[in-house]
C-alpha cells in the first residue's frame, strides 16, 4: 500500500539529550507510533545547514496509506504519544507537526 499522508514531526533536541533522545526515538518512540497501525513507515532525517547552537534539528516523518488512518492516530493515540514524550523529555526539545499530502 503506498502513503498518501506525512505527518512530520520537527524537533530542535538540546545538545545534553540529543544521543539519548535519538536512541529512544528509534527503540520506543517510533516502534510504539507504528504499532498504533496507523503508519506503514517512518523514516528520521537530521536538518543540515542551520543553527545548531542549541542543538540538532530532526524531522521525524510517518508515512500514513490514508488520511482516515492519519485522523485515527490523532483521535486514538497522539495525546498519549505526545505525553510521554513530554513526561520522559521536559523542556530539553522542542517540536512542531506538519502533515503533507503526496501528490507524485
Amino acid at each position: 500500500m503506498q502513503p498518501r499522508i506525512v505527518y512530520n514531526v520537527t524537533s530542535k533536541v538540546s545538545h545534553q539529550i540529543h544521543e539519548a533522545w535519538l536512541q529512544w526515538m528509534r527503540e520506543h518512540h517510533i516502534p510504539a507510533m507504528l504499532a498504533t497501525g496507523c503508519f506503514i513507515k517512518a523514516t528520521i532525517l537530521k536538518l543540515k545547514e542551520i543553527d545548531e547552537s542549541e542543538g540538532p534539528t530532526y524531522a521525524i516523518q510517518y508515512f500514513a496509506a490514508s488520511e482516515a488512518d492519519y485522523r485515527r492516530y490523532l483521535s486514538q493515540y497522539s495525546d498519549a504519544l505526545r505525553q510521554e514524550t513530554l513526561d520522559k523529555w521536559g523542556d530539553q526539545y522542542i517540536a512542531f507537526r506538519t502533515v503533507m499530502e503526496i501528490v507524485n
